[in-house]
């Protein structure tokens, strides 16, 4: 299974995580992401699309008229990255005006785009591609005992009309995929709401209390970890979580995985393999729950 990878900012500087662990698992789940050569910035702040909308359309049209080359499905890890990508696409077949003069501006740069290409995020791929039979088949160290909070966040699952693979409201992709894990998918009530996202640059104290629900919600859920497939949302989660303990006086302390973290653990890679040690939140007590082994059989909890 072969598609066309857009990693976005994200993915190459604050989220390396994410993309460690999952070029990790797509080994053994034979997929292979081949990046979209000189791919740009899709414009993905909202403000870029507020102050210039043809902008921020354009950017993104670069890169899928750049996959488009490839002849293959545009994926990404980053929720952000799915969203922006996946509206441009829209606006280009509903919107001539903005077709015309998106098209315009290409042409200048020597390419065109004639609207194929599918824009998907990673989950689709894990959930519809791959399926959840295969990943069964690949766990060797199962997550029996860990409860695991999934938190889709906005971007993946919401508008409507962007993404069509999950329920908006009541997703259960990654449910599926922590249950397939021999994890159990622990049921509360802030797995879809807005953790503030780019807020954090804009207005960090809305950010913070937006992003104190989830956390909280998780833990009073008994969670042992969240898990995100979104490099915003797990900033938020984990980098901000100490700040948001501060200043609301409160005690959270669980750990944010990446789902590709997660898989990463159940397939029996190594903690150091799926950048474990880049989490902000220490991972350490649900590792030594799992009695976590490396492939070499050397126990690795704490030395990742």
């Amino acid at each position: 299974m072969k598609y066309a990878y857009f990693p976005g900012c994200s993915i190459d500087a604050s989220a390396k995580e994410y993309a460690m662990a999952a070029n990790a698992i797509n080994k053994l789940l034979d997929v292979e992401l081949i990046e979209i050569p000189d791919w740009n910035c899709c414009g993905s702040i909202d403000a870029v699309h507020a102050y210039n909308p043809l902008l921020s359309v354009t950017l993104s049209t670069r890169n899928l008229a750049l996959a488009e080359n490839m002849k293959m499905d545009v994926v990404t890890l980053c929720s952000a990255c799915f969203f922006t990508l996946s509206r441009a696409s829209n606006m280009l077949r509903e919107n001539a005006d903005i077709k015309s003069k998106v098209e315009r501006a290409i042409n200048d740069a020597g390419l065109k785009y004639a609207g194929e290409v599918k824009v998907r995020h990673y989950m689709d791929v894990l959930a519809n591609d791959v399926g959840y039979e295969k990943i069964r088949q690949k766990v060797t160290v199962p997550l029996k005992g860990l409860k695991v909070a999934p938190y889709y966040g906005c971007l993946i699952v919401r508008p409507p009309g962007i993404q069509k693979f999950d329920d908006p409201e009541h997703p259960t992709s990654m449910d599926k995929v922590i249950q397939a894990l021999g994890a159990e998918a622990v049921l509360y009530p802030d797995k879809t709401s807005c953790c503030g996202a780019s807020l954090v640059i804009t207005d960090e104290e809305v950010m913070m209390e937006m992003t104190k629900h989830p956390l909280l919600s998780a833990k009073n859920a008994k969670a042992d970890c969240i898990v995100t497939p979104c490099p915003m949302c797990h900033f938020n989660l984990d980098a901000k979580q100490k700040d948001i303990e501060d200043r609301f006086d409160v005690e959270i302390g669980i750990s944010v995985l990446y789902i590709t973290q997660l898989i990463g653990l159940a397939f029996g890679l190594s903690p150091k393999e799926l950048g474990l040690h880049r989490n902000i939140v220490s991972p350490d007590k649900i590792l030594e729950k799992l009695q976590v082994e490396s492939k070499h059989g050397q126990n690795v909890v704490g030395k990742h």
